[in-house]
């Protein structure tokens, strides 16, 4: 039961949003991605935490994560240039659909080699680790100013802007698996993957026109607008869950056909930029307060086993195995595997099990939780470093 007022809590809800905020400018500097702040805050006054406050809400939880993650992956799509990701299009399409696959592969099976986790386990563990997140690896180019030579920058925005829709997938398809005994049917798995991302591509297309020729033909105040393409991202994420189609790729399409046709997108882009970081926030913040404190301490040695095999192993050798064919240095590839982090995605994909009430479920979302706290901190911290040790910049 809560100790304050309502009225208090939002007073110290909205100071701290605030200083967070402000300090923001300066975290970002230090190598410390801005919403790593907002993470820890929603874990300290959470389940455990000194206020006595109990947030455990799985559910509610994920479905706000989803909203969240579609209005988040929609901007990236206005954010992508078509002209400028061509050069990378193939390596970057390639590391997010094959990459991921690898990764998760290349996790679960050491996880299963390395820890007393069964085989199903451990590659679903794989699957919710295996995608990046945008945020975090461009708050911190962003904030220092780096300047990547080559083809880097270009790659890394693609991968990680297209990666979660192949994790939501890997994810959503190994827990079914889980709890239909843990039978496995190639030919099943490669139907579900061709429906969910031909679905979600055909209708992100479809839905990205319908936006266009929606705003031409209404002719709408400016204000009403951004409303009107928010309601239909809402529509793309809704019906691609009744129908099985990829919504968190149907969106990211959407957003890429809205901001690369002949159209004036940049009040839309300006609009979603400030709900995206909102969007960010508030997940970022209910994800910690999701997260019970006292039961990391538990999955310490575990998750730290699994932070390391993702970041030594698996992220490498899903980089050098997709890269082997294309023009990109040795130094190059080096530093696209080491600027893999995690965000708020693989949180969010660990409540699928807690749902669906998966073995072990509650234990693979703390370690989730440890592998984006030591992602974030250790990569996120030395990503300037590495790139002046291998003279990228």
């Amino acid at each position: 039961m809560l100790k304050f007022p309502v009225e208090v809590i939002l007073f110290i809800a909205s100071v701290l949003l605030f200083l967070s905020i402000v300090l923001s400018k300066f975290t970002a500097k230090m190598g410390v991605p801005t919403l790593l702040g907002f993470l820890l805050l929603g874990l300290v006054f959470g389940n455990g935490g000194e206020y006595d406050f109990r947030y455990d809400y799985p559910e509610f939880t994920l479905r706000l994560g989803q909203i969240a993650l579609s209005i988040i992956l929609f901007t990236g799509g206005l954010d992508t240039d078509l002209e400028k990701i061509k050069p990378v299009l193939r390596q970057g399409l390639m590391l997010s659909t094959i990459g991921v696959l690898v990764t998760a592969l290349v996790a679960g099976l050491t996880i299963y080699w390395l820890s007393p986790l069964n085989f199903m386990t451990a590659l679903l563990l794989g699957a919710i680790i295996s995608s990046t997140d945008a945020a975090a690896v461009f708050s911190i180019l962003e904030s220092k100013g780096m300047k990547l030579g080559g083809k880097i920058f270009p790659t890394l925005e693609l991968e990680s802007g297209t990666n979660d829709p192949m994790a939501y997938f890997l994810t959503i398809t190994i827990s079914s698996m889980i709890l239909e005994g843990g039978e496995f049917s190639l030919w099943t798995f490669l139907w579900k993957f061709i429906y969910s991302m031909g679905v979600g591509m055909l209708a992100g297309i479809l839905i990205g026109y319908l936006m266009i020729n929606t705003l031409k033909i209404l002719k709408l105040k400016v204000g009403l607008n951004p409303v009107l393409v928010l309601t239909m991202i809402l529509f793309t994420f809704s019906s691609m869950e009744l129908i099985g189609g990829n919504s968190l790729l149907a969106v990211y399409v959407a957003g890429i056909v809205v901001a690369n046709y002949r159209i004036n997108a940049s009040y839309l882009a300006n609009f979603f930029e400030g709900v995206s970081w909102l969007m960010e926030i508030v997940l970022f913040l209910t994800l910690g307060l999701q997260t019970f404190i006292f039961d990391l301490p538990n999955t310490i040695f575990l998750g730290l086993i699994v932070s390391l095999i993702l970041m030594f192993v698996a992220r490498p050798v899903s980089i050098f195995l997709c890269l082997a064919f294309f023009k990109q240095t040795f130094k190059e590839k080096l530093y696209i595997s080491w600027v893999g982090l995690r965000g708020a995605t693989p949180i969010v994909f660990a409540l699928y099990p807690v749902l669906y009430q998966v073995p072990e479920a509650k234990l693979l979302f703390n370690i989730a939780f440890f592998v984006v706290l030591t992602s974030i901190l250790f990569q996120g911290s030395t990503i300037s470093v590495v790139a002046k040790w291998l003279k990228l910049i």
